[in-house]
């Protein structure tokens, strides 16, 4: 069978990714697009005659980018040579993405319409007629529910179709007014000897008339050929546009007619195709509690502190009975190593051991019940929900609004974060995303938060209180780095944008916790456990050399002492964050290992354990608020500073990722800190 590409192509929220999960199953990988810096999954699947390397392409309105994202997205479409596209298009908001399909259909890339969301559409009282749209279109359609994997069979056989040359349809390719596609026809003639089929030519005459200066720069690599600067096409578009002028089709006029006819094709195909019947809006409803003035904090607050008191209850048990067998599993590995010189046995009993298996019994009970939940609010559609109730305050910071769904990434990964801030389209407003996203909470502070809430707050509502407390905190202290960095050093007008709010979906209970785990509590896990066993071999060799008799991890604790004291802490704490660079995960165990006689971690998995520790080393509420707020509000983990200097081009703005929350953590300990000792 022999192998063809086709790139998966459609607005946002279709449900294109899980079309390309459904059809590739477990046999994908990640990779750029090359010339790209983005990653885009691929991945195979096969028909009866050929197997396909399926490509899914960053989610995109139309074929004029303005972000990095959307560049890929056209970039590979129109120069990336696949050997076809499947336009992926909800069955429920069908017109709006026939837009982009009418503009693939331009570029002369074979394509395949694929209506997905069909039982969606259905509930919404929305009926599809296929047969119809294929041939309004021209193209193979097929309707799917994505989340059926029977209905995706569809898709490889309409592309077999449509490559084998059985497919006698012609694309629908939107016609302007006479006076365009006279100017048009006549630059494409010119063009034509240059292009030797290589890119289509009314579609690359349509851009030259519209002067979309990026994509002519990328198609002028693309065919190794200046033709901007080429005599011939040069008199062509200049006579061009003097029959133009000579209509009042130039300039403005001109890119109305471009940007219109599309849309307008789409409306009159949309309006033979689509049939609605009266049906209960129930997004609406629930649209007018989650996103209404009054009732959308209180809501999302409401939410959090659910997840988090689930969270706080459900990990004890766990945490006791993963500590209590990694004692047993400890025991035996140092009975077994009792023929070995002490030196080796304690470094990999007392050190690589139990730093690892601390990590573990401390981290992973959370968040095998934290992510999960927090997974099942993002694929019920509530999370973009979240994004357009920020939109609002962050306006009134003179930020992009869209820059509330890179925070919503950063509450998973601060690094994937920064890297989201690609779908900002202005520099400035990039770089206010990037700079402030470590503000947000990432998954690796979780743990250490959630611990010192549940030892020093009463039971677990008071640990819920105190978590949603310090995420509104760190939503707030967002928008205020945000206001402070758009009224400085970053200043200018925010630029507008479109939020699309996707349906409510019924999460896919199984999928979506099978997910969260491997994807994020064990991709987390498993940062932290890399780094936490070299970690305590290390702290155990500081634990065990000494200078002038003390040992070397007692002394860089107590170099840092007494500014571990002004933040209210203590020098083993501050020493713990600054060890902690690698993962935020590992605060929390490099602190207690340094506690620990000799560098050594004890049996402190469970909650009470940890605890006993803690207030042996003299731990209060006021240092487990204190570390709770620089845990919130202190450097972010050293991938999120080198992806904030690959993003930006600077240390000069890593460095201020890193100092901007550091300040404002290292303010707020201070004053709490002088607030305690000023009360008693």
């Amino acid at each position: 069978m022999s192998g063809r590409t086709a790139a998966l192509a459609g607005n946002p929220n279709v449900g294109k990714s899980t079309v390309f999960n459904g059809l590739t199953g477990l046999r994908q990988h990640t990779g750029n697009w090359p010339g790209k810096t983005v990653a885009v999954a691929r991945g195979r699947c096969a028909s009866d005659r050929r197997t396909y390397e399926l490509v899914d392409l960053p989610g995109t309105y139309a074929l004029r980018a303005r972000s990095a994202e959307e560049a890929v997205t056209r970039d590979a479409l129109c120069f990336g040579r696949p050997d076809a596209a499947v336009v992926v298009c909800d069955g429920g908001c069908l017109e709006r993405n026939l837009v982009l399909a009418l503009q693939i259909f331009e570029t002369g890339l074979p394509a395949v319409v694929c209506v997905n969301l069909l039982d969606e559409a259905r509930r919404r009282g929305v009926r599809v007629d296929l047969e119809e749209l294929s041939r309004c279109l021209g193209v193979p359609v097929v309707g799917t529910v994505a989340r059926r994997k029977a209905s995706l069979r569809q898709v490889p056989a309409a592309l077999d179709a449509l490559l084998d040359g059985s497919w006698d349809g012609e694309p629908l390719r939107p016609q302007y007014d006479p006076i365009v596609e006279a100017a048009a026809a006549h630059v494409a003639a010119a063009l034509a000897p240059g292009l030797r089929g290589r890119l289509d030519g009314r579609w690359l005459a349509l851009r030259l008339l519209e002067g979309d200066r990026p994509l002519l720069a990328r198609a002028e690599e693309f065919l190794g050929w200046r033709f901007t600067g080429d005599g011939t096409v040069a008199a062509a578009l200049a006579a061009a546009r003097v029959q133009l002028a000579a209509a009042g089709m130039d300039g403005a006029a001109l890119a109305e007619e471009l940007s219109a006819v599309p849309v307008r094709t789409a409306q009159v195909i949309a309006a033979r195709v689509v049939t609605r019947t009266a049906a209960p809006d129930r997004d609406a409803r629930l649209d007018a509690v989650l996103t209404g003035r009054r009732t959308a904090f209180p809501v999302m607050l409401a939410l959090l502190a659910a997840i988090f008191y689930l969270t706080a209850v459900g990990a004890n048990g766990p945490s006791a009975w993963l500590s209590s067998m990694f004692e047993a599993l400890g025991a035996r590995l140092s009975a077994w190593l009792a023929g070995a010189p002490a030196a080796v046995r304690g470094a990999l009993v007392d050190g690589v051991y139990r730093g690892l298996t601390a990590v573990i019994a401390v981290m992973l009970p959370p968040m095998a019940i934290f992510f999960p939940l927090f997974t099942l609010l993002e694929d019920a559609g509530y999370l973009p929900r979240v994004a357009y109730n920020l939109d609002k305050p962050l306006e009134k910071c003179r930020a992009c609004g869209k820059q509330a769904l890179t925070m919503m990434m950063g509450f998973g990964c601060n690094a994937a974060g920064v890297v989201g801030c690609r779908i900002l389209d202005s520099p400035r407003e990039r770089l206010l995303a990037m700079v402030t996203n470590g503000f947000v909470p990432c998954n690796g502070r979780f743990p250490t938060l959630i611990a010192a809430a549940s030892l020093f707050l009463a039971g677990g509502a008071g640990t819920a209180l105190a978590l949603t407390a310090a995420v509104t905190l760190a939503v707030g202290a967002t928008l205020a780095a945000t206001a402070l960095l758009a009224r400085t050093v970053l200043r200018g007008t925010p630029s507008a944008y479109t939020l699309e709010l996707p349906p409510y979906r019924r999460p896919q209970l199984g999928q979506t916790v099978v997910r969260s785990l491997l994807d994020r509590a064990v991709f987390v896990l498993g940062r932290a456990a890399a780094v936490a066993a070299p970690a305590g071999l290390v702290i155990w060799l500081l634990g065990q050399a000494e200078a002038g008799g003390v040992p070397l991890l007692q002394r860089c604790a107590a170099f840092l002492d007494p500014a571990g004291r002004l933040l209210g802490m203590d020098g083993t704490i501050l020493l713990a964050f600054v060890l902690a660079l690698p993962a935020n995960e590992l605060v929390l165990p490099l602190a207690l290992m340094i506690y620990q006689a000799q560098g050594t971690l004890g049996g402190v998995g469970t909650t009470a354990a940890l605890g006993e520790v803690l207030r042996a080393n003299g731990w209060t509420a006021v240092t487990a608020v204190c570390v709770g707020l620089f845990t919130l509000f202190h450097w972010p983990c050293s991938t999120t500073l080198l992806t904030v200097r690959r993003e930006s081009g600077s240390w000069r703005w890593a460095a201020l990722a890193a100092a901007l929350p550091t300040a404002f953590g290292a303010a707020a300990c201070s004053l709490v800190a002088a607030a305690a000792r000023l009360l008693g």
